[in-house]
């Protein structure tokens, strides 16, 4: 069985001391529970094995063209001047970068797998269990843990290395996913 990690939403806007979603609660959770410092232990880990390590993270266009507008959650971002790539907003956060052999993927929806490659890269490297981090977990977590079940993959949540904006956001998502993941 060939397993990846699998790494959502580390980008300054949400994790990073001057985003604007991260004013949302989600800083001062990944400081409370010390997030980014134990995804980066999960990325080393998972390096060491020879496992592949893959970054999925929000990002538009500079002009927004591929931006959701009537989106309840991603809506804003136009308004907001947030979220291009290229810029430090949608850059992933330097605590838990990625190194040169981990894969980057970028997504314009919630969920990792949504229009990207994701799953065509995971088929490629014959990977049957992907364990997922990332932020938030009651949203982009909770949705990739879905469709990678539907997908057929083993999944595995490690809570430790998922963030929300509230502790109980972050609890009970991961106990809806206890239904069809093992959260870790």
């Amino acid at each position: 069985m060939t397993k990846a990690l699998i790494c959502i939403d580390f980008i300054n806007e949400i994790v990073g001391d001057n985003g604007k979603l991260a004013q949302k609660g989600y800083l001062d959770f990944v400081r409370r529970h010390n997030t980014l410092e134990k995804v980066a232990a999960l990325q080393e880990e998972f390096r060491r094995e020879g496992s592949p390590v893959v970054h999925v993270h929000l990002g538009f266009k500079s002009d927004y063209s591929d931006h959701p507008a009537t989106s309840p959650l991603l809506g804003g971002a136009r308004a907001g001047g947030i979220l291009q790539l290229g810029s430090e907003s949608a850059a992933i956060h330097s605590a838990v970068a990625p190194q040169a052999e981990d894969w980057i993927l970028v997504k314009k929806r919630i969920s990792a797998f949504f229009e990207t490659r994701l799953d065509e890269v995971l088929r490629k490297l014959e990977v049957s269990e992907v364990t997922i981090v990332g932020v938030a977990t009651d949203l982009a977590v909770q949705s990739a843990a879905r469709d990678a079940h539907d997908r057929d993959y083993a999944v595995i949540v490690r809570q430790e290395g998922c963030a929300a904006a509230t502790d109980e956001d972050h609890v009970t998502a991961l106990a809806n996913m206890s239904k069809f993941a093992r959260v870790m």
